[in-house]
């Protein structure tokens, strides 16, 4: 019988609900299990000979289990990705392969119905598992999800990864590793600036204000800080989603504005840069010029290399000139 270290009980598979760990945990000097003969120190084969020691390791370093089968296509695909990435995270975590067709009794006492079956086991619990064979990109998301990230000096680019995983929505991922990024470096006002959008981007507004407002005078006033700031006040000045609705079949400049700044604070931006261009257009004397004024508040919202902000801004030029 295998037994969770954690708590002394058998260890089942798919248990997903258990306690996340309280930090980001790295590898440290624990010993680890035997080596496979052609793998670096992060990368095991297991069998029932050291199955308990890989997660008694589990306590101090994340383990990822790997069961796999040599006739397994989806597993022969999956494996070399694993490795690369055991060996980039340099300790992040451990990889111990499981040969399934070989420890039949182990896969099933961990529940492995189908393979490839990767389990993440940390502090001698399973915290989450996949079961197909997932891109290098996508693996990194589901590690950094359960807060395992490259121990220092290894791994992929942490920045580039949480500014991806921003981009694509995902708010959990992005969160843990811009939280990371700030505070191995404390002295890099991006991080706290990017953490801060992703606040905003949850609904935290006021969180993300208090965070950029802890920043050094002569970053808190840059135009990236300026930038989550008037994103922060787009929906603070937003009317409510039933407040458009009712002004749906109005086209007077007022409720054009209202629908443009609804855009703004749901993220629709390129809905919104026309709304307002079309408003300078037909009516630049709205709001003494607020449309074109909200254009630059947009501008600085995006950056002034983004390709909204480019095309735009582009245009306003040729409507002012």
């Amino acid at each position: 019988m295998i037994i969770d270290p954690n708590t002394g009980k058998p260890l089942t598979g798919n248990d997903t609900t258990a306690a996340q760990p309280e930090g980001i945990v790295g590898a440290g000097d624990t010993a680890t299990p035997r080596q496979a003969e052609d793998a670096n120190t992060y990368i095991i084969d297991v069998d029932m000979s050291n199955l308990q020691q890989v997660l008694e390791a589990s306590m101090q370093v994340p383990v990822l289990l790997d069961c796999w089968s040599p006739s397994s296509e989806s597993c022969l695909a999956l494996t070399p990705v694993l490795e690369k990435l055991a060996r980039e995270y340099a300790g992040g975590f451990i990889l111990a392969k499981l040969n399934v067709e070989d420890n039949r009794d182990i896969a099933a006492q961990l529940g492995v119905q189908s393979v490839p079956d990767v389990k993440l086991v940390m502090r001698g619990s399973l915290s989450g598992n996949f079961t197909q064979a997932l891109s290098e990109a996508e693996i990194t998301t589901f590690l950094a999800q359960h807060q395992v990230l490259p121990a220092a000096g290894g791994g992929p680019n942490q920045s580039d990864q949480a500014a991806q995983a921003l981009e694509n929505g995902d708010l959990d991922t992005a969160k843990a590793l811009y939280q990371q990024l700030a505070q191995d470096a404390p002295d890099v006002p991006e991080y706290r600036i990017n953490l801060a959008s992703v606040l905003v981007a949850e609904g935290n507004g006021e969180e993300a204000r208090q965070l950029l407002d802890s920043l050094k005078p002569e970053d808190r006033d840059g135009a990236k800080a300026r930038g989550v700031r008037a994103r922060i006040d787009f929906i603070s000045e937003a009317p409510t989603p039933e407040a458009v609705q009712s002004m749906i079949e109005r086209n007077d400049s007022e409720a054009r504005y209202q629908r443009a700044m609804r855009d703004l604070a749901d993220g629709h931006y390129e809905l919104a840069l026309d709304a307002l261009i079309s408003l300078v257009k037909t009516d630049r004397q709205y709001g003494e010029d607020l449309a074109r004024k909200t254009l630059l508040r947009v501008f600085d919202a995006l950056g002034a290399t983004h390709e909204l902000t480019v095309r735009f801004r582009r245009q306003l030029f040729a409507l002012m000139y």
